[in-house]
């Protein structure tokens, strides 16, 4: 314990991990909030279903996010700009204010993936948007 606290390196690399799980438990919050944040089904397996959904979903927020941030790093580094690897060890995918979460997720309905991506926001104004 005390060499922790001597440890100044080993208490921000600590810091950063506890931040990255409070984003993921904030991105899984803000997905149940939908539900009113309690859990409706009667039964303790429909109970497991709708939090191994959760589970999915926030999976599903990552996964996107991180294709999305793949994009852009290329995209900035096809224009010159200087990204570097070490910073994107930094980067949790985690965000959720672009998407929008109310609503049913309904997996019967999912067609097959289009092969193309919606198109990355490169201006000010865009961004705003």
């Amino acid at each position: 314990m005390l060499a922790w606290l001597d440890d100044p390196e080993q208490r921000r690399r600590t810091g950063s991990i506890l931040n990255k799980g409070e984003a993921r438990n904030a991105l899984a919050r803000a997905i149940f909030f939908n539900r009113l944040d309690e859990l409706r089904d009667r039964t303790f397996e429909n109970q497991r279903h709708r939090a191994s959904g959760l589970t999915l979903v926030t999976a599903a927020v990552a996964l996107w996010n991180t294709v999305y941030l793949d994009r852009a790093v290329r995209h900035l580094r096809s224009t010159g700009a200087d990204v570097p690897d070490e910073l994107l060890a930094h980067v949790a995918p985690l965000g959720w204010e672009h998407i929008g979460l109310t609503g049913d997720y309904l997996w019967s309905e999912i067609e097959k993936p289009r092969g193309r991506f919606r198109p990355l926001r490169t201006t000010t104004a865009e961004r705003r948007a």
